[in-house]
C-alpha cells in the first residue's frame, strides 16, 4: 500500500489541560448510563463462547473495526480466546478470511461491554487499543477514551493494556490517565511495526511515512478504581 494517508491536525500542543479535572471525575462518579439491551445479549453469547473454550489467556480487541486485528492477534496467540469487539456491523461483516477457531467477532457498545465484563469478573490476559478515532478536537476530549467517564473501568479490567495510534499527544494523555488513575507509570513510546501489522490503518499509517506511537502497561484486575453507583 503506498497511497498517502492524512496526518492528525490539531490546535493542540500537548495533552489537554483539562485532562487531569475529566480523570479525577470519573473516578469519582459513576457511569449510569443505562446498558444497551443489544449489548447484554451480544455478552451473553460471548461468555457462552468463553465457556466452551474452556480455560486459557484471554485477549480483547476493543474497537477491532473489520476484525483484521482479532484474526491475526488469534493466530499470534494459539492458547488464547481472542474477542473483537465493534459497533459496527458493517465493519464486522466485511471479508477478511475465515475467523480462527480461537476468535469471536461481537458487535456491541464498548462502553457497556467493558462494564458487563468487569461485573462477570473477566480478566484479561491482554487488552489491545488500536488505533482509536483520535478526536482531535479539543472540545472533544471527552469522546477520546482517556477523557470518557469509562475510563476507570477499562483499566479495572486489568492485564496487559496497549494502545496505538498515529498521534503522540493522544498515547502521552493515555499514559497521564493510566498513571493518574492507577498509579502504575506509563509513557509513550515510538512504534515501528514488524512485517505484518496489525490493522488496515497501521499498514496505511506505516506506508505513509507517518509516526506511530503506542504504550504497554501493565495494570493489576482492581474493580475498586470504578466509584460506587
Amino acid at each position: 500500500m503506498t497511497a498517502r494517508s492524512r496526518s492528525i491536525v490539531s490546535r493542540q500542543t500537548g495533552p489537554h489541560e483539562d485532562l487531569a479535572r475529566r480523570v479525577a471525575r470519573a473516578l469519582a462518579h459513576p457511569l449510569r448510563k443505562p446498558l444497551a439491551e443489544h449489548t447484554r445479549e451480544a455478552f451473553a453469547g460471548a461468555s457462552d463462547w468463553l465457556g466452551r473454550r474452556g480455560g486459557g489467556p484471554l485477549i480483547l480487541d476493543a474497537g477491532c473495526g473489520v476484525g483484521l486485528s482479532t484474526r491475526r492477534l488469534a493466530g499470534r496467540f494459539p492458547d488464547a480466546s481472542v474477542i473483537g469487539v465493534d459497533r459496527s456491523a458493517d465493519r464486522l461483516s466485511r471479508d477478511h478470511g475465515r475467523l480462527p477457531d480461537n476468535a469471536l467477532l461481537v458487535r456491541a457498545d464498548l462502553v457497556d461491554f467493558w462494564r458487563l465484563a468487569l461485573d462477570a469478573d473477566w480478566r484479561p490476559a491482554g487488552h489491545y487499543l488500536l488505533y482509536p478515532n483520535p478526536y482531535p478536537k479539543a472540545a472533544h476530549l471527552k469522546m477520546r477514551w482517556q477523557g470518557h467517564p469509562v475510563l476507570p473501568v477499562m483499566l479495572a479490567l486489568g492485564g496487559r493494556l496497549e494502545l496505538r495510534s498515529n498521534w503522540r499527544i493522544y498515547v502521552e494523555e493515555f499514559a497521564l490517565a493510566v498513571t493518574q488513575a492507577t498509579g502504575v507509570p506509563a509513557s509513550a513510546e515510538p512504534f515501528v511495526p514488524g512485517e505484518t501489522c496489525l490493522t488496515p490503518f497501521e499498514q496505511k499509517y506505516h506506508a505513509s511515512g507517518q509516526a506511530l506511537w503506542r504504550l504497554v502497561v501493565e495494570l493489576p484486575h482492581d474493580p475498586g478504581l470504578v466509584p460506587a453507583g
